[in-house]
């Protein structure tokens, strides 16, 4: 095939639309080019030339290949629908090498309870951890909470300064020891409240997390909360995405197991819990909820909550196996 002004269409054309399948992209080239190509046919032939689709022979004639895809590229989508902007579900999996895990969550800082983060830390300090991971809520935003505000409480700037005061902490007694912190709800707090009031600020860097809690300094590696979390072979996500709306169990590990059909570990509803579950081909399954390191009695759930003060210790092995030790602690004690 000459080089010619059939060519020079069909080019821009796959240099504006690159992942189009050929018969679509030539149903549009003809639509539009109609005095230039005889048919449909003629124009998908055209790019099917350009892209090194029509055989070996015709892929060593053309001595222009920047256009050439490998064969079989479009065959994923048969009946031509329309290009589809779905997202494969995100998993990050910790380093192997990061395998005995301070696993804590829910601070809500400024509203974090001393005797328990202090608990958990020493905890950490004395089994000497290697990893400590934040499971989501280490802010609690609460000027920007889309509930009604009963009181006045610490301005945003505040409670962003008391966090990086608390992984300064975490930095001078871990030394070289990563943070990893998984976002949870109220973590999404200021993403959704630009995304409202200023979504012009949005993507700007500095009203990133990863910026207002100086991550590179701090040694901290921020996950979003839709990405599955996978320590050794053992799910992990906040658990907002996974117990929601009105389903609320009372042993929230039982409700995370209904939702997930699988091991998992979620914080998010303050309360210590374990369920096991065996398969019918004897797989065991157990599914865990980690208590907070809040304060018990928020002014949103004044009492009879049932929350409860935790963390867990997680110790991994290469081929993914693991143990959990799901903490609870009642004034300063560990009573797991």
């Amino acid at each position: 095939m000459k080089t010619n002004f059939k060519t020079d269409i069909v080019r821009n054309y796959l240099k504006e639309f690159p992942n189009t399948p050929s018969r679509s992209l030539a149903i549009k080239i003809y639509d539009e080019n109609r005095l230039h190509f005889k048919d449909i046919e003629d124009a998908r032939g055209v790019v099917r030339y350009m892209r090194g689709l029509n055989g070996k022979e015709s892929r060593n004639r053309n001595k222009n290949k920047d256009l050439h895809v490998k064969k079989g590229t479009f065959k994923l989508n048969p009946f031509n629908l329309p290009i589809s902007h779905a997202e494969k579900a995100k998993v990050f999996t910790l380093p192997k090498n990061h395998n005995n895990i301070l696993f804590i969550s829910d601070l809500h800082i400024p509203y974090h309870d001393i005797t328990a983060v202090t608990t958990a830390l020493q905890y950490g300090k004395d089994n000497q951890i290697n990893t400590i991971f934040i499971n989501g809520d280490i802010i609690d935003f609460y000027q920007i909470s889309k509930f009604t505000n009963l009181k006045r409480k610490r301005s945003v700037a505040q409670e962003i300064e008391a966090v990086n005061e608390f992984l300064d902490i975490l930095n001078k007694e871990f030394p070289n020891v990563p943070i990893y912190f998984l976002k949870g709800n109220h973590d999404k707090r200021l993403e959704i409240y630009l995304s409202v009031k200023a979504p012009e600020v949005l993507d700007i860097p500095e009203y990133q997390l990863e910026h207002l809690f100086r991550s590179k300094e701090h040694n901290l590696h921020i996950i979003d909360d839709t990405t599955l979390v996978m320590i050794g072979k053992l799910p992990v996500t906040h658990g907002h995405l996974l117990i929601r709306g009105v389903f609320a169990p009372v042993n929230a590990a039982r409700g995370a197991f209904l939702r997930a059909k699988s091991s998992v570990v979620i914080s998010h509803v303050h309360k210590v819990s374990t369920h096991p579950e065996t398969t019918i081909r004897g797989k065991q399954i157990i599914c865990y909820s980690t208590g907070c390191l809040c304060e018990l009695n928020p002014d949103y759930t004044p009492f009879a909550n049932n929350y409860s003060h935790g963390f867990a210790h997680i110790i991994t092995e290469k081929n993914g196996n693991y143990q959990f030790k799901n903490m609870q602690i009642i004034n300063g004690l560990i009573v797991n």
